[in-house]
């Protein structure tokens, strides 16, 4: 990952950045550290669940890897692979596509974890504490190396496992419902 040089004493003053590129920028610890491109089984699999969510939810309500979540902790900001949103965002999203900590949480984010330790941890765990405390009512973590998805679901205040999906098994969500997808099928579309 390359680093910026620009140093910011808050997000506000972050969000009126613009360097003139279209880079995505993590905001850590005042510094801007650029997300490196997805990898492309990642953005296939994003892909296929936007196809499988679209007749669902409408292509308004999805967005893809752009669009910028505001959470607490550092990084102050994530860019989940899939984000379901709600009504009320598409409005909100019309001048800069950030999800900011006075709104209302996205109804479901979504991360494909890429290979590595510490991708892992950060989709297994930094990611899953920082959607836990922004109230995200649902979080898919998608392990294409073991070939499940982990659905969590906000109970209370904490996410719980609400199901680990894998093999011909099909994935339920608690708030779509069943969704008429297997985890094999998902990750045969990307490869």
């Amino acid at each position: 990952m390359t680093q910026a040089k620009q140093r910011f004493l808050s997000f506000e003053e972050y969000l009126s950045y613009d360097d003139g590129t279209d880079h995505l920028y993590e905001l850590f610890n005042g510094e801007l550290i650029e997300v490196p491109p997805e990898a492309g089984l990642n953005v296939e699999i994003a892909n296929f669940l936007f196809a499988l969510f679209l007749p669902i939810v409408g292509y308004r309500r999805i967005r893809g890897r752009g669009l910028e979540l505001e959470v607490r902790g550092e990084p102050r900001n994530r860019y989940p692979a899939l984000t379901i949103l709600q009504e009320e965002h598409i409005l909100q999203l019309k001048q800069r596509n950030t999800i900011r900590l006075n709104m209302a949480p996205p109804l479901l984010v979504v991360e494909v974890v890429s290979p590595g330790d510490l991708q892992r941890d950060r989709d297994y765990i930094a990611k899953r504490i920082q959607y836990q405390d922004r109230a995200i009512p649902e979080y898919w973590i998608i392990d294409p190396q073991r070939s499940t998805i982990l659905v969590l679901a906000l109970v209370g205040d904490r996410y719980t496992e609400s199901g680990t999906f894998q093999g011909n098994n099909v994935v339920e969500s608690p708030q779509f419902g069943t969704l008429n997808v297997t985890p094999d099928q998902i990750f045969a579309a990307a490869r």
